[in-house]
């Protein structure tokens, strides 16, 4: 099949390419290599990207409809996946603009080439964030989404909801999934895991916000990807039967909302602890109020996802990180050299 993934110089979009390249597909991948953070770490995931024959890459930003188009015409994709964007809750306080022209924009977009060259499928990556202030747990897809606490995440919402229309008009199955704190090799800087794991390392302590009672429903990396490659087959339609009496599946489009995450919250606390236990070192706390933007807990119901694919993540959190840690050791040993 022929891919066009944005984002592939990120951390989910570098995963998702490598593996559809591993199995024979064809992928053109889009990414702007901004500054957010270390740009040498996305020239390392598109270095090992473009030693692929059937991986093409370009540069540029979503926000340029013109390079954007021009990427998208270098292939007659049967399915698109939308995951490059301005992530980070915090960094909404400090950017907007980057939010607003990244994640509205740019998905306007990806959406009118869409319109001008329907895909089989469109994929976009939402977030767990969009739940906001809605205190139901877990949270369920069709869970109300009305109270958005961070910028980033009524952009996020934003996103969808323009999905949502461009499928009603234009008939192009779209899927929204709904990532829940992903983390693994490869992962992505300004993240909680590789924020603790170098400071610990460098014998610093580690910012911690709140009393360590908040909790994340945490999502291994490879578990996403497999979640995402097996949802690439399961194109919404609106004469199809719901999945599930919760199906999220839109009365009047092809589109529907998927919850991707591990099913199993895990508190702040227990989360420092396993990467204490993994390294085999106590870490050193410097205890910071909770930041603006930020939720208390998520939790994923998955019900969803595994009547559509017969799959739901299931890495425990300590393999994860032991996993991520293995990667940081030798990333850096190389980059070091």
């Amino acid at each position: 099949m022929r891919f066009f993934i944005t984002g592939t110089a990120g951390f989910i979009g570098f995963h998702l390419a490598k593996r559809l390249l591993s199995e024979g597909h064809q992928v053109v991948g889009f990414d702007a290599m901004t500054p957010y953070y270390d740009v040498r770490l996305k020239e390392r995931r598109r270095s090992i990207l473009l030693s692929q024959d059937r991986y093409t890459h370009f540069n540029g930003s979503l926000e340029d409809k013109k390079s954007l188009a021009e990427a998208f015409s270098h292939i007659e994709a049967d399915v698109v996946v939308h995951l490059a964007a301005q992530a980070g809750v915090r960094y909404s306080l400090e950017n907007p603009d980057s939010y607003v022209n990244s994640n509205l924009i740019g998905t306007y977009n990806i959406l009118e080439c869409c319109r001008s060259s329907p895909p089989q499928h469109l994929l976009l990556a939402s977030t767990s964030s969009v739940y906001g202030g809605n205190e139901e747990r877990p949270f369920f897809e069709n869970s109300r989404t009305d109270f958005p606490v961070s910028l980033y995440a009524a952009t996020k919402k934003g996103g969808e909801a323009l999905a949502h229309a461009y499928a009603h008009l234009f008939s192009i199955p779209t899927t929204c999934f709904r990532f829940f704190t992903v983390y693994g090799p490869w992962g992505r800087p300004d993240m909680a895991l590789f924020k603790f794991v170098a400071a610990i390392k460098c014998g610093q302590p580690i910012d911690v916000y709140g009393d360590g009672t908040t909790q994340r429903d945490y999502t291994y990396v490879d578990d996403l990807i497999e979640s995402i490659v097996r949802l690439v087959g399961c194109r919404p339609s609106t004469l199809g039967a719901s999945a599930t009496t919760r199906d999220s599946l839109s009365p009047v489009a092809p589109w529907r909302t998927v919850n991707i995450g591990g099913g199993s919250p895990v508190t702040l606390a227990e989360f420092i602890a396993t990467i204490e236990r993994v390294l085999g070192v106590t870490a050193k706390r410097n205890v910071l109020p909770m930041q603006p933007g930020d939720v208390v807990s998520t939790s994923s119901d998955t019900s969803l996802l595994e009547s559509l694919i017969g799959y739901k993540p299931s890495t425990s959190i300590e393999d994860g990180i032991r996993s991520f840690v293995e990667w940081y050791d030798e990333y850096y040993s190389i980059m070091n050299t």
